[in-house]
């Protein structure tokens, strides 16, 4: 289990402090599937990249099953189970597609087991197993591997920070059948940054992320009704 308690994270730019993350209070329990969403610059990112270990909070605690993990560094929370994909993946000259996917995994994978990551990730996945993890890859499809390096590990929380972003339509829906089935097993936490509806659909909880702080967080029975109303306001379609 997850749980954040009083995060906050300020920044010092142009002589002032910014608070990016304000007093944020979540717990991701086992096998949750929880999609945070937001307006943009709202501070989604930054709380998935605190979760991480990458950015360190201001205030606040970070606890995983009942340990405080706040201090602890990226490579530390990795260890711990902590996954993380980013919305620009790093990209890794020399490295095969097959040999990235065995690192993540902690040891050798058989052919047929790389194939299945990749494919569930919307790659043909032959054409893609001794490819190099470099230049030569679209900004899609490193983000496709990245995801598949995230499923290849044994992880107690996996973070997705927009995996649709530079997806194509066929790609997504392929993506959206994969993230069904990761819910479905209720074998790990994962937290999904994402504005995309079928996304959120598929969430046992949202947390609206606005200004820093939440703003909103219940079921997707409860929350995703009113995101709805409130999109449909803000552009000029209410009724009357």
């Amino acid at each position: 289990m997850l749980e954040l308690k009083n995060l906050s994270f300020t920044v010092d730019g142009a002589g002032r402090d910014t608070e990016i993350i304000r007093d944020v209070s979540l717990t991701v329990p086992d096998g949750e599937f929880l999609v945070v969403t937001g307006p943009n610059g709202g501070g989604k990112s930054t709380l998935a990249r605190l979760i991480m270990g990458i950015e360190q909070p201001t205030a606040g605690q970070i606890l995983l099953n009942g340990r405080d993990i706040t201090a602890l560094s990226v490579t530390e929370r990795a260890r711990l189970g902590v996954g993380y994909a980013f919305q620009q993946p790093p990209r890794f000259k020399g490295m095969t597609v097959r040999r990235l996917l065995s690192l993540a995994h902690g040891s050798p994978l058989p052919e047929d087991v790389c194939c299945e990551y990749l494919t569930n990730v919307g790659l043909c996945s032959r054409e893609y197993l001794n490819r190099e993890v470099d230049g030569s890859l679209s900004g899609g499809e490193m983000k496709r591997i990245e995801i598949a390096t995230l499923m290849a590990r044994d992880l107690e929380i996996a973070i997705f920070d927009e995996p649709e972003a530079g997806i194509d339509l066929w790609s997504f829906s392929v993506l959206v059948k994969t993230f069904k089935n990761l819910s479905k097993r209720k074998h790990k936490s994962v937290i999904i940054i994402s504005h995309q509806e079928r996304i959120m659909q598929l969430a046992d909880h949202l947390a609206v992320i606005a200004d820093g702080a939440v703003a909103d967080y219940g079921t997707k029975e409860e929350i995703f009704p009113r995101l709805m109303n409130d999109l449909n306001d803000s552009c000029g379609f209410r009724e009357g």
